[in-house]
C-alpha cells in the first residue's frame, strides 16, 4: 500500500476483515475514493498537527503483515449480544500490535475531543514504535460518548484474557493525547477499576498523557509522564506543569516536558523538537515496573 492507496481498498482488504472501516474516523466524512496522502490531513483530523502520510503508510502496511502472517491484528471488546443490544458499541475494539510473547503491555488512547477518534496520527503510531521496543501494545477505538467505559472495558478484556494474548497482565500503561490523555489519566487512577465492577485489576504502573487540559490530581493517581507544546492553543503547558506539581507534592512519580514552539497534536513529533518524546516516555514507563 502506498500514499496513493485509497479508503476503499484499504477497508475493504480481506486481511482486515469487518473492521477495517475502523482504521479511520467513523465519526467523520472519509470517503472510499480519499487516498492515504488526501486524508493525511487536519481536515480530517480536526485539531491535529504534523501529520505524516509516510506514517499512515507504514501502519497499514504493518498491520497488514502482520495479519498476513497469522496474528490476530484486532479484538472486539464487546460480546456479539452486547454489541446486538446496542449498536454503537460495534464501533469499539482493540488494534494489537503484537511485542514479544509474554511482555507487558499498554493501552494507548487517541483524542479527538470527543467527537471523534484520531486513530491513525495520535495512538497508532505511538502503538507501532512501542511495540517495535518488544511490548505488546493496544490502540482503542472507543465510542466518543462514552470512552471511559470503553477503556475500562478494554483493560479488562486484556487482563482476562492475558494467557491468550501473550502479555504480562501486572505493570501495564495507559497513554493518550489530548482526549484520550483524560482517560488513560482517569482510568490510571487506582479506584477507577473497582467503579467499573472490577476491583481485583490492578493500577496502571504509568499513565502517559500528551496535550491536555486536565487539571484533576490525587493521592491515588498513577505515576505521570507529560508532554505538550508550549505554542498549543488548546492545552496549556502550565495547566499540565500545575497537575503534576500537585501530584509531586503527593510523593508520586512524574516528568513533564515542555516543547518551545509546537502546537496542539503533535503526535510523535518527528522531525520537531520534541522527536524522541516517545523514548524517554518508554523509559519512565520502564522505572516504574
Amino acid at each position: 500500500m502506498t500514499e496513493n492507496t485509497t479508503v476503499s481498498e484499504i477497508i475493504n482488504a480481506p486481511v482486515f476483515g469487518d473492521f477495517g472501516r475502523l482504521l479511520f474516523p467513523v465519526d467523520r466524512t472519509v470517503t472510499g475514493d480519499m487516498t492515504i496522502a488526501d486524508i493525511s490531513s487536519s481536515n480530517v483530523y480536526v485539531w491535529y498537527s504534523d501529520i505524516k502520510k509516510e506514517k499512515t503508510v507504514e501502519i497499514v502496511n504493518d498491520l497488514k503483515s502482520r495479519a498476513e502472517h497469522g496474528e490476530t491484528i484486532f479484538y472486539p471488546i464487546y460480546s456479539e449480544q452486547e454489541i446486538a443490544s446496542n449498536p454503537s458499541k460495534k464501533n469499539t475494539g482493540l488494534f494489537f500490535f503484537k511485542g514479544k510473547p509474554g511482555a507487558k503491555f499498554a493501552v494507548m488512547n487517541a483524542g479527538g475531543g470527543f467527537m471523534y477518534v484520531g486513530a491513525m496520527h495520535d495512538s497508532f503510531p505511538h502503538a507501532l514504535e512501542v511495540s517495535k521496543k518488544g511490548y505488546n501494545v493496544f490502540a482503542l477505538i472507543y465510542r466518543p460518548d462514552d470512552p471511559y467505559t470503553d477503556l475500562a472495558r478494554a483493560i479488562a478484556f486484556i487482563y482476562d484474557n492475558a494467557k491468550e494474548l501473550e502479555v504480562d497482565p501486572e505493570g501495564y500503561s495507559l497513554w493518550g493525547g489530548s482526549a484520550g490523555a483524560r482517560m488513560a489519566a482517569a482510568l490510571g487512577n487506582s479506584d477507577s477499576m473497582a467503579a467499573y465492577g472490577r476491583p481485583d485489576i490492578p493500577q496502571a504502573a504509568a499513565v502517559i498523557m500528551q496535550y491536555t487540559g486536565y487539571s484533576t490530581a490525587s493521592g491515588k493517581d498513577a505515576p505521570t509522564y507529560a508532554c505538550v507544546g508550549t505554542n498549543d492553543g488548546i492545552a496549556s503547558w502550565r495547566t499540565m506543569q500545575s497537575r503534576l506539581k500537585k501530584l509531586d507534592s503527593y510523593g508520586i512519580p512524574t516528568e513533564f516536558h515542555a516543547y518551545k514552539g509546537l502546537s496542539h497534536g503533535f503526535g510523535l513529533g518527528t522531525g520537531t523538537v520534541a522527536d524522541g518524546w516517545i523514548n524517554d516516555a518508554v523509559a519512565f514507563w520502564e522505572r516504574q515496573m
